[in-house]
């Protein structure tokens, strides 16, 4: 019998649906947000697909995560009747559906004219890129989420307020909580390998009910892969355990938003990682210092791909661990990206600007891209920071745009952008944050009703 994990190839896809004896294949892909969309597809239909690709109505890269319609896109729209777009099956992402007996997932993306816009080929171009530089980009993604003792109807009933959280207080690194819902850990460490997300760890970070799992590293769209289904899997064993994961940047104000750090790393063609020399110090090679000067020089300008949402930047303030501006250090976690020293295998960066909210094919797009840059062109970062980052003052182009907004007009006007993920993706997506922000100024908060209702 074939596992999910050995499938390769078109004729491995077709031949464990075989051996599985089922009549049908769950496929799917993932949107702007990062949100999976897909379907249960008939055996026939789905060796069809293999073998021709099939069509999927291209409103899934013309609406925002609420099924609301962008109105300033032109890639799809009223204008042009929402027609089909093409679709391919990527057999060697089969996994296996744990709570569904011997049912099948498999993840599928855009291509021909939809490719440029689509997520997972916006990845897979930067990567290409890598190659022709030479190198194999290596990341990882860790997340952390809080869980309820919620469900879909009982966080409306509430109107979000007042939730139970799965635990109190603030206790990370517990192994008492982790003790007490041992059950549940185990779960979730048992769902990431039967679908081929190892964690390499787990624990409670500090917050009510939070978590934190860091993925097993891979190569960067495998890494990808891994991410976007761990964000979509949580959810889903989380509410088959009558339970609510977010991973929202912020879902509190009383509590520290949620981080989406990415671990990077880059090898050579012999398999060697290229971030690490030896004699230097704190061990970071020429091109370890290079893509750090890349990642640091464009940050302000990709931070659109992320921090995607209006509540990214309510996580982007001082001294609750997220970066305000575009700072390095070594083994700092007050800065936005952090070196972390070690040896050829363990030599690496993270990018602590990311939030959880992000989708993992841009967000690892945006991280790598502007490092590939910093290579291309040999740039040299600022002098690291030593100390409090929140606490001393920056160059002014290391400051970071403080809205979605702010940050889509920088995207939009950023020719680096243009360069390295295509004029196609630069126009949609800039538009696609400009409507997120327009969304949200419809909405009075409840901040603004309680400071100006009476008094103003």
């Amino acid at each position: 019998m074939l596992l999910p994990r050995e499938v390769k190839t078109i004729a491995d896809a077709k031949l464990i649906v075989e051996q599985r004896g089922i009549s049908h294949v769950k496929v799917g892909l993932f949107d702007i947000d990062g949100i999976m969309r897909g379907k249960y597809m008939s055996k026939e239909k789905f060796f069809c697909s293999l073998d021709s690709g099939f069509a999927f109505c291209d409103v899934v890269l013309g609406w925002d995560c609420q099924d609301q319609l962008y109105d300033n896109v032109k890639y799809t729209g009223w204008h042009t009747g929402f027609p089909d777009a093409p679709v391919r099956i990527i057999p060697q992402t089969c996994r296996a559906l744990p709570f569904e007996d011997d049912m099948l997932l498999f993840i599928a993306e855009f291509s021909g004219a939809a490719a440029p816009i689509c997520p997972r080929n916006t990845l897979k171009r930067v990567l290409e890129r890598a190659k022709e530089q030479g190198f194999t980009v290596i990341a990882a993604l860790e997340y952390e989420f809080f869980i309820f003792n919620e469900t879909p109807e009982s966080v409306r009933a509430k109107n979000y307020k007042n939730l139970t959280p799965l635990s109190p207080d603030c206790f990370g690194y517990s192994i008492i909580r982790n003790s007490v819902h041992a059950d549940l850990h185990h779960q979730i460490l048992a769902l990431a390998e039967q679908m081929d997300f190892p964690l390499e760890g787990l624990h409670t970070e500090t917050g009510p009910g939070v978590l934190e799992a860091a993925i097993a590293h891979d190569e960067a769209l495998n890494a990808a892969d891994k991410a976007a289904l761990f964000k979509t899997f949580i959810k889903v064993w989380a509410q088959r355990n009558n339970l609510m994961a977010t991973f929202m940047a912020k879902w509190s104000t009383d509590w520290p938003g949620q981080s989406g750090h990415i671990h990077i790393s880059l090898k050579d063609a012999q398999g060697h990682g290229v971030f690490y020399q030896q004699d230097n110090k704190d061990g970071m090679s020429k091109l370890q210092r290079q893509f750090l000067a890349g990642q640091q020089r464009f940050m302000p300008e990709f931070i659109a791909m992320i921090a995607p949402t209006v509540n990214s930047y309510s996580r982007m303030v001082p001294g609750l661990w997220a970066p305000l501006d575009a700072t390095w250090g070594v083994e700092n976690r007050t800065t936005a990206l952090r070196v972390i020293s070690g040896s050829e295998k363990s030599q690496r960066i993270e990018y602590r600007l990311g939030a959880a909210d992000a989708n993992p094919y841009l967000a690892l797009a945006a991280a790598i891209a502007s490092g590939l840059i910093g290579i291309e062109e040999q740039l040299q970062p600022l002098p690291q920071i030593k100390g409090n980052a929140y606490q001393q003052s920056h160059p002014a182009e290391l400051a970071l745009p403080n809205t979605l907004f702010a940050a889509a007009t920088r995207f939009k006007q950023s020719k680096a952008a243009i360069a390295m993920f295509g004029h196609d993706f630069v126009e949609h997506f800039s538009a696609s944050r400009e409507w997120e922000e327009r969304e949200y100024r419809k909405h009075v908060s409840d901040w603004e009703l309680s400071r100006y209702f009476e008094i103003i």
